[in-house]
């Protein structure tokens, strides 16, 4: 089974760069408040790396 992580969204996009908002919308997330799951991988934990500063990420337990 692979992990799993929930990306929440925790700032908002306005001011941001062409390149974090695509980042971020990428991933998933389009409002902030919004919760994805993804399964970790290298791609997914780079993109959380570069808007690190936007996004707070926890590890979800398999069910």
């Amino acid at each position: 089974m692979a992990k799993k992580i929930e990306i929440k969204l925790v700032r908002g996009l306005a001011g941001r760069s062409k390149r974090e908002k695509a980042t971020v919308r990428s991933l998933g997330l389009r409002k902030p408040g919004q919760t994805v799951i993804r399964e970790v991988n290298p791609c997914v934990l780079g993109m959380i790396r570069s808007v690190a500063h936007l996004v707070s990420v926890r590890e979800v337990e398999e069910v």
